[in-house]
């Protein structure tokens, strides 16, 4: 009876048991280096894509990113661009920095070598306060960052922001 008792509570144990954030600092870590790439920019859901260069040098930690860059493009001659990020445990948290309605929250956690973020908006953009960020590794020296708004008539997803991002 104890035998069957004590497998019990392992098994028990094993199935309850919280993942280890043993891979969380590693992933943060892999994000820092100068970066360069081109991608594409909306003002709002309804307007057309502007292409851009993008430049970013990021600076990691094991609880930490910071990602300061500009894009530049024909229409949109130059734009300061920033993320600052912390992890608790399987939780981040933190500010994105160049919307035109000032810094905006971000929230949200990592599924493999993707960090989904929901974003809040310091004002409305596109007809209300939320959107979509996300930062995804590409390999070992790739990555993208896409930002997905929903279009307020519509209320289709629209891409709003894309930059494929290589380590320099």
């Amino acid at each position: 009876m104890s035998i069957r008792l004590c497998l019990t509570a392992a098994l028990a144990t094993l199935l309850l048991a919280q993942p280890t954030n043993a891979a969380e600092p590693a992933f943060l870590t892999t994000l820092g280096g100068k970066w360069t790439g081109k991608g594409s920019f909306r003002v709002n859901t309804k307007a057309p894509a502007v292409s851009v260069s993008c430049s970013f040098a990021a600076k990691s930690s094991t609880v930490s990113l910071t990602l300061d860059g500009k894009c530049r493009g024909m229409v949109l001659i130059s734009r300061s661009i920033g993320v600052r990020l912390k992890a608790d445990g399987q939780r981040y948290g933190g500010t994105y920095i160049g919307s035109r309605t000032g810094p905006a929250a971000l929230s949200g956690q990592r599924r493999g070598d993707v960090l989904n973020l929901g974003i809040r908006w310091a004002k409305p953009v596109n007809g209300d306060r939320s959107a979509e960020m996300r930062v995804e590794k590409l390999g070992q020296n790739a990555m993208r960052i896409v930002t997905i708004d929903k279009d307020a008539t519509t209320g289709k997803s629209v891409v709003t922001a894309q930059v494929d991002l290589k380590r320099n």
